[in-house]
């Protein structure tokens, strides 16, 4: 028996006459055994162990199919390996009697993850320690930055258009090129209050759901990635413009989680999902929009180029090309993806090619650089 002879078996129900979505150990173990299930060893090991590990006798339908198609991430694989099978089957628990902690774990768990027994696995194992504090971190950081220089120079909005804001040690500038920490630290300066309440919510929003699930080194690899994205595609694209603003690496996140969204749409649970989609289109379209307003139509005179909305583009590039491949499978290691190294390898030689493009190319081009503050 082949593969799609084995699923078309399943779909015509020949093994699960009274269609109640799973079978008995004995018949999946008898399929197991006879060799009627043309997989790895590896997997047939895997069936072994779903089958003596199951304690209800029975074995759902459509987990089977899943992993016949390769479906199931590390998750399951873990807990089959480790005989933790025996988790409730009717999917989540309702709110009433849940803990608010626990009730914030249970959305997160379907806000992100696509898969059932995913969902399942994730809520049933998650710990609160550790928090996930890069997000958190960064945002606090941000705001501090932002309420200090408010402060220092009396201004709330449009602080770029004040002579002092643009001398700080913080900011992009394509004078300032050979002073390579100016290309992350960027992060931590906005324009205004809307852009500094678009970016905190969005990262809070998002960026922490993300971090509860994948874990604080894949969401500050995908943040910072972005980030630098969006410094060197600015200093190859815009190459006059400044930068500030951590919208690189929230556009990162955001595409990232979009873009999972779309590809693992049937299997997401969160609610409203298409009008969420939608709302979250417009206002990245419309922050992007304005970014281009105030670098080209300015609506007040300022001493050189107002920041560039480049970085916005290239964070959703970064997002969806390597934020997918991160967040495919939250327990999976990254180095046993393929995928992975393909996105890295070029994401390296985009950070090459930048590298030698800022040393070389304004001097070879005559780039007209503004003179820094």
């Amino acid at each position: 028996m082949d593969r799609s002879s084995l699923l078309q078996l399943i779909q015509e129900q020949q093994l699960d006459p009274e269609n109640t979505g799973f079978i008995s150990t004995e018949t999946f173990a008898g399929l197991v055994h006879n060799h009627e299930l043309p997989l790895d060893p590896a997997k047939l090991d895997m069936l072994v162990a779903l089958a003596q590990s199951n304690e209800q006798g029975q074995v759902c339908y459509q987990e089977l199919v899943d992993l016949i198609n390769s479906k199931r991430s590390s998750s399951f694989k873990r807990a089959i390996a480790n005989g933790q099978r025996a988790l409730p089957r009717d999917g989540l628990p309702d709110e009433p009697g849940l803990g608010v902690y626990k009730r914030f774990v249970r959305y997160v768990a379907y806000e992100i993850l696509p898969c059932e027994v995913d969902r399942r696995w994730y809520f049933y194992q998650h710990r609160s320690c550790p928090p996930p504090v890069f997000m958190a971190s960064v945002t606090l950081a941000q705001i501090i930055v932002f309420l200090c220089y408010g402060a220092r120079l009396n201004k709330w909005v449009l602080q770029t258009y004040h002579p002092e804001y643009m001398k700080s040690p913080l900011v992009y500038h394509p004078g300032h090129r050979a002073r390579a920490w100016r290309f992350l630290t960027y992060m931590f300066m906005h324009v205004g209050l809307e852009q500094l309440g678009f970016n905190a919510l969005l990262q809070l929003m998002i960026g922490v759901p993300l971090e509860m699930v994948h874990g604080l080194l894949r969401i500050s690899l995908l943040y910072l990635a972005g980030v630098l994205a969006g410094s060197l595609t600015v200093s190859i694209t815009d190459m006059r413009a400044p930068v500030v603003g951590s919208s690189g690496g929230v556009y990162a996140l955001c595409s990232a989680h979009l873009a999972n969204v779309v590809m693992n749409w049937a299997g997401m649970r969160c609610p409203y999902k298409l009008l969420r989609m939608v709302l979250a289109l417009v206002c990245m379209s419309s922050e992007v929009g304005r970014a281009v307003w105030l670098r080209f139509s300015p609506p007040l005179p300022a001493s050189g180029p107002q920041p560039s909305f480049m970085a916005h583009l290239a964070g959703a590039v970064v997002g969806v090309s390597m934020g997918l491949t991160i967040l495919r499978s939250y327990e999976e290691r990254l180095g046993d993806q393929c995928g992975w190294w393909v996105v890295l390898l070029a994401y390296g030689t985009f950070l090459l090619f930048a590298i030698f493009w800022n040393i070389f190319a304004y001097d070879l081009l005559g780039a007209h650089v503004p003179p820094p503050p």
